[in-house]
């Protein structure tokens, strides 16, 4: 049987924490738990899925599987009489996650709020639901706990006890987010943000450090959503300052961030002390958050519009018994996490399971093996049967608060419900096209479209996935329909901006300092946007059909669609436009410009995967294959999941002679994408010409032509 590696695994949550803005901090000594964690063990970013929605992504880093298979799809799901929503239930997730693994091989777990995870499940061990820390009503007769929350149930008097009400934080409490907290008027409701966002942490870690020192466990998983609630209210006043943020409202709330920040470390550290060396602690973020120049101007106009903020890397630090020491790891996802806690136990990942187990991180790599799936395996897993008991106005209480943070769009009845749920059908096209299953995809896209051509997003997404299957005309048509479609949205809202200027000419009177109210002026900047809009088209179909007409070969006519985009938006925001340039470049073999293009990309950001990739492109052409090979391992460090990275990485190493480490990326390569006919042809001539292994050659011959016919 494998070996037990950790006895114990304390796996802590901190949604959207980023590693620019920790990085720096740690280097100011400002973070110092998460320093002593750092420096007994690994680090390395933590690649993101598409769509980076938090409940998509913390089920997935639990189960070990995407949303298509897991189930949850997005903040909301129609209720039991399917004419109203309510947030995503625990009850939703249709596969196991690690305490179910856990609890059928007779191991404890204590899981404390992950989303979603209300009502608890019955598992052996402990769960507490991520209802139980919203704390409302008035501070002396606070809302009751919501029904379903604990699990067992005679933990829920002490679960009770160590909830925080948001108005129990005098403002001495506060002064460490805002100094200047006496001098805010009540008007100003960020302080209340702050309060309650403070209190939901605290009564998380309350409840997780209990547990830690009064029950028996073999996992505790904890999960903290403060960080991305602070970031989401109060990035947008973090240094440097930006245009269109007052001098008043900068001072007020510039610390805001980091001191969130500083927080979650003083929690960490008292994680950290509560147990021994012999656990291994794993402390990860399911995306991270844009805290610098890229840091979004203006939000999308459309639900869930928020994630635009989230960057495409989270965080992993991982310390414990044979875990390597103050080292990195690079090219994980979140779908190793589920693999890599198994191991720790010596159970096996299941095959079902798309991620991997982290061997880099480890003294000697872990030999738990595989099993078919843990979906099989028969017998209680702790789960709850389908009709589970609910807490309507805990649901309630949970809705209200995904409506102030931009997730979802308030309304009710049927028309609510089915935009709702167009919604989770766009999130759960999203994921089938970042697995490459395009037809399913097209056929998901295609429904909601034609259901609400207004909304450009699914057109927008639509043409992508047609691209991706190679069938230019539709992607063009689909394109011209949602560009229709646009226009016409544009002139709702310009007749709409003109008549509420015309209302509020007269209607302006004087507000708290650093709070003016939208002005006409203020509008008619917005009016002068959507009419640029109007007459020049939207950046985004423009960009769409570039890249349509650069998988045409196209690439003069794409370059002219880029360079109007970058016009209308500013490409020094948009790095991917430079990207995009550069593969235009790339196809009329101008390398020199292509590869500057692609520096330009990564002058931006450095973290852009795909700038990484063009350059391994653009080098194995100009026969600078170990530049190229540099910068496609630079690409696979980022995202590990990269086919055309590790293809380019096998082109580089097959010219530098090394036959072996380049016939191991192109199988890569094909794992990852079957589809990739080049590789075949590589491999062919590898495995015949220089590893002598004809048998091997044969079938990658066969496969190869197998493509192209197909």
């Amino acid at each position: 049987m494998p070996t037990r590696l950790a006895k114990r695994v304390l796996l802590i949550g901190w949604d959207a924490a980023d590693w620019k803005l920790i990085t720096p901090m740690m280097e100011a000594g400002q973070m110092p738990s998460l320093q002593r964690l750092v420096e007994r063990g690994v680090r390395g970013n933590l690649a993101t899925l598409d769509p980076p929605l938090s409940p998509l992504l913390w089920t997935s880093i639990a189960t070990g599987k995407t949303a298509d298979e897991h189930g949850v799809l997005g903040f909301v799901e129609p209720d039991d009489s399917g004419e109203a929503m309510r947030p995503v239930l625990g009850t939703s997730r249709r596969v196991k996650a690690l305490w179910n693994i856990l609890h059928q091989s007779g191991l404890r777990s204590n899981v404390v709020g992950w989303w979603p995870s209300h009502p608890a499940e019955p598992i052996r061990g402990a769960m507490v639901s991520n209802l139980y820390h919203r704390v409302g009503g008035p501070v002396a007769r606070p809302h009751p706990m919501p029904e379903g929350a604990v699990h067992p149930p005679d933990l829920a008097g002490t679960m009770e006890s160590l909830r925080i009400h948001p108005q129990e934080f005098t403002g001495n409490h506060l002064l460490p987010f805002v100094p200047l907290a006496a001098e805010i008027p009540e008007a100003d409701q960020r302080l209340g943000h702050v309060a309650r966002s403070l209190g939901e942490a605290a009564t998380i870690h309350a409840a997780a450090t209990w547990l830690l020192e009064h029950t028996e466990w073999d996992l505790t998983a904890v999960y903290y959503d403060a960080l991305d609630h602070f970031a989401h209210a109060f990035m947008k006043y973090h240094p440097p300052q930006r245009p269109g943020i007052s001098d008043v409202l900068f001072e007020r709330y510039k610390g805001v961030v980091t001191a969130s920040y500083r927080f979650h470390d003083m929690m960490l550290g008292g994680l950290l002390d509560l147990v021994d060396d012999d656990t291994t602690v794993l402390l990860l973020s399911d995306h991270g958050f844009h805290s610098d120049h890229l840091r979004p101007l203006q939000l999308p106009f459309e639900p869930a519009g928020p994630a635009a903020e989230h960057r495409s890397f989270g965080v992993l630090a991982m310390a414990g018994p044979g875990i390597r020491r103050d080292e990195r790891v690079y090219g994980a996802s979140l779908l190793d996490i589920a693999p890599t806690v198994l191991s720790l136990f010596g159970l096996p990942a299941g095959r079902d399971m798309p991620g991997r187990v982290l061997v880099n991180a480890f003294e000697t790599p872990p030999e738990a093996g595989t099993i078919e799936t843990w979906e099989d395996v028969p017998g209680d897993d702790g789960r709850h049967p389908p009709d589970a008991r609910r807490d309507p106005l805990a649901e309630q209480d949970a809705m209200r608060q995904l409506v102030e943070l931009g997730y979802i769009e308030p309304g009710h009845g049927a028309a609510s419900v089915e935009r709702d749920m167009r919604e989770s059908r766009f999130y759960l096209g999203r994921v089938l096209m970042s697995r490459g299953k395009y037809e399913e995809a097209r056929d998901v896209l295609q429904t909601i479209a034609e259901a609400d051509p207004k909304a450009t997003r699914y057109g927008l997404r639509l043409a992508e996935c047609l691209r991706h299957l190679g069938q230019y005309e539709e992607a063009h048509r689909a394109l011209d329909a949602t560009v229709a479609a646009h226009k016409e949205l544009l002139r709702d809202r310009l007749e709409t901006l003109d008549a509420a200027i015309a209302r509020t000419e007269q209607q302006i009177t004087e507000a708290d300092e650093g709070e003016a109210p939208q002005s006409p002026d203020q509008m008619r900047k917005a009016r002068a946007f959507f009419s640029g809009l109007l007459e020049n088209g939207s950046p985004g179909a423009r960009y769409h059909r570039g890249l349509i007409l650069l998988a045409e070969g196209k690439p003069d006519a794409a370059m002219q669609e880029f360079e109007t985009a970058t016009e209308s938006v500013g490409g020094e925001r948009f790095p991917v436009l430079s990207v995009r340039f550069g593969e235009a470049l790339a196809q009329l073999r101008r390398w020199n410009d292509a590869e500057r293009a692609f520096e330009r990309a990564l002058a931006v950001d450095p973290h852009l995967q795909a700038a990484h990739r063009g350059l391994a492109w653009v080098r194995v052409r100009t026969g600078r294959y170990e530049e190229a090979a540099a910068s496609a391992l630079d690409a696979i460090a980022l995202q590990y999941h990269f086919p055309v990275a590790h293809f380019a990485l096998g082109e580089a190493l097959q010219a530098l002679g090394d036959h072996a480490r380049a016939a191991e990326a192109f199988e890569v390569a094909l794992a990852q994408n079957p589809g990739l006919r080049r590789a075949h042809i590589h491999l062919a001539e590898l495995y015949r010409v220089h590893l002598d292994d004809p048998v091997r050659a044969t079938h990658h011959l066969k496969r190869g032509a197998e493509t192209a016919s197909g």
